[in-house]
């Protein structure tokens, strides 16, 4: 069971590895790394690339994470799953295969919390989105999607290992956002646009 775990943990974080959005912006003739934030994730490509680049961006990260969390489960049941998810963001925050420089795992983690837990993921999400429309700010909604994520799972599931694990996304979560909180807290934060800046 221990390689089965080892298995999942290095088959997800090499799945997070593939940077969705250096892969569908590198013949642009601009390095996402270079460009806005600097992140390779789906909001920076919305607010460099627009719409398009942003959306399947997106959806190709989300379905990257899927998958490593199906590879877990059918590998190692629950707890395969969770392990994966986990790893999965990882990869796609630090990976591999681009210099360790990735997303924030957002796009990932909607996938990750959605299949783990699918009743407190659609609630976290749908906060998450209801954030984000009030407030125009995708970091608060990606916040908020890890952080009520963690509280229900608290609340609902034995701490160890399910709460401990939610908790780790979600510090994950907010850690890689250390820069947009501190633009909120000085109000220079980039508000949603669905305008291109190439």
């Amino acid at each position: 069971m221990i390689l089965r775990f080892i298995f999942c943990a290095v088959i997800a974080y090499l799945l997070g590895s593939i940077s969705s959005g250096i892969l569908l912006t590198k013949n642009s003739g601009h390095d996402i790394r270079r460009e806005g934030s600097g992140n390779t994730g789906a909001s920076n490509a919305l607010r460099v690339f627009g719409v398009r680049t942003g959306l399947a961006t997106f959806i190709c990260d989300v379905l990257k994470a899927a998958a490593a969390v199906l590879i877990g489960k059918a590998l190692a049941g629950e707890h395969g799953g969770m392990l994966a998810g986990l790893f999965v963001i990882i990869g796609h925050n630090w990976p591999v295969f681009f210099g360790f420089k990735g997303g924030k795992g957002i796009a990932c983690s909607c996938a990750v919390v959605l299949l783990n837990f699918p009743i407190p993921g659609a609630i976290a999400i749908a906060l998450c989105i209801a954030a984000i429309a009030l407030t125009r700010y995708i970091s608060v909604g990606s916040m908020l999607l890890l952080v009520s994520y963690a509280v229900i799972l608290c609340f609902t599931k034995p701490f160890w290992p399910h709460g401990v694990w939610a908790i780790v996304l979600a510090v994950m979560a907010i850690a890689r956002h250390h820069g947009n909180i501190r633009r909120l807290l000085n109000g220079t934060e980039n508000k949603l646009s669905f305008k291109s800046r190439k």
